[in-house]
């Protein structure tokens, strides 16, 4: 059984040497024999190519596609010989046991999500993190999945405007087509906390849920006016007032805001679309 190990990167060559060091032949419980590292480069003016070429020659470098993360992965992906497809984001860190506790476990599933835990600790209202570790969520940065399967499914879709739906909508395609998954908690991430992106993005997410509304129209009720308000009540009762001392309210302001806007402008983008 071969694993390929699928990494989309665009510009964030420190982020990615620090994961490539984790997948260094011997530092990872599993034989390097049994798996094959893939950088999909999205960059135009990038260096990850010579980076890889001098530091960590054991990696294969494609050009990607510079459509968003979503063709970038489905580029790397073809670019895959192994029976699984391992895919982690280009700022993670993955465990020594990482790809020796997918291996261990790949009978009865087709898809096994692994744990993303945070590095350090939330300091601001106004930072996130892609955190799994119950299962469920099937973020991008850390999952694998039958090659089969994932070619079966079409891949990630390349179409919304913003960043992180097409996990959202993968998610939602494998439940419906009910697609055995196991959650393994031994195939550890650790992610960064970042910044939360300001308005700009959030009207492109809003685009993005209305185009997801409109590919899966029965989920429409989740994004109403009703839904995400009560949602951004229960945001701020249950995250942040119980944490507003221990944050000194940094990054309060800014984070309701854009959770604001993001409903103003989801409102309106799923308005002024066809009616499904």
């Amino acid at each position: 059984m071969m694993i390929s190990v699928i990494i989309p990167t665009c510009h964030r060559n420190d982020d990615l040497a620090a994961c490539l060091e984790r997948l260094v032949p011997g530092r990872q419980s599993l034989s390097f024999d049994h798996y094959e590292v893939i950088v999909s480069d999205d960059g135009r003016d990038s260096t990850a190519e010579s980076l890889i070429a001098d530091r960590y020659p054991f990696a294969q470098w494609v050009k990607g596609p510079q459509r968003g993360p979503a063709a970038n992965r489905n580029a790397g992906a073809s670019c895959a010989n192994g029976e699984w497809l391992v895919f982690v984001d280009d700022d993670c860190v993955p465990s020594s046991k990482w790809l020796g506790a997918y291996a261990a476990n790949t009978e009865g599933s087709d898809i096994l999500e692994g744990m993303t835990s945070a590095i350090g600790s939330q300091t601001r209202f106004d930072e996130e993190c892609p955190i799994n570790e119950s299962g469920g969520a099937l973020w991008s940065c850390n999952f694998a999945i039958r090659r089969n399967a994932f070619f079966a499914l079409g891949g990630f879709n390349e179409n919304f405007p913003a960043a992180a739906m097409e996990d959202v909508e993968l998610n939602y395609r494998v439940n419906q087509m009910q697609i055995a998954r196991t959650f393994i908690s031994d195939a550890v991430v650790l992610h960064p906390w970042r910044r939360e992106k300001d308005i700009a993005f959030r009207k492109q997410q809003a685009q993005s849920i209305a185009y997801y509304v409109g590919l899966h129209p029965e989920l429409r009720r989740n994004y109403s006016l009703f839904a995400m308000v009560k949602g951004l009540l229960r945001y701020i009762l249950r995250s942040m007032l119980p944490r507003f001392r221990r944050y000194r309210g940094k990054g309060a302001f800014r984070a309701i805001r854009s959770r604001i806007y993001l409903i103003v402008c989801t409102q309106f983008a799923l308005n002024s679309g066809p009616k499904n």
